[in-house]
């Protein structure tokens, strides 16, 4: 019973992050508007949820120390298999491909299935709450 609830939780958590790294993509899109020869880029959701259910990705490593003065270091890995490179519409004299109707219309989706998602997540554990105290 409790396998069954993590896992639903854990789809819900991964879907969650993965809309969070498409809008910190997205902003990244806006944010570099005016950098010549910049690259619009995107996160195949549908895609990069396919990877982390089948965890298709690469674990995170630790770097083994020979030394207690060296520093210890890491690598998490991120879900970059679902970055895409936005083809433009209309493409600009300085290279750039981010076009603002896009990149405004692809935010306030991710914003709307986000909010969704939470909305979801929330009724899942209202009720859950509610099964418990009976």
């Amino acid at each position: 019973m409790i396998d069954r609830l993590t896992e639903d939780l854990s789809f819900h958590q991964t879907a969650l992050g993965i809309r969070q790294q498409r809008q910190e993509v997205l902003a990244s899109n806006v944010a570099n508007a005016d950098t010549p020869g910049y690259k619009a880029r995107d996160v195949d959701f549908r895609a990069a949820l396919d990877a982390a259910i089948d965890n298709q990705r690469l674990p995170d490593t630790q770097l083994s120390r020979t030394s207690a003065r060296h520093i210890p270091g890491g690598a998490q890995s991120t879900h970059t298999e679902g970055h895409l490179y936005r083809t433009a519409t209309q493409p600009r004299l300085d290279g750039n491909t981010v076009d603002m109707d896009v990149e405004r219309v692809a935010f306030a989706d991710n914003t709307a299935r986000y909010q969704a998602e939470l909305s979801v997540l929330s009724t899942r554990l209202k009720t859950m709450m509610a099964a418990l105290q009976q």
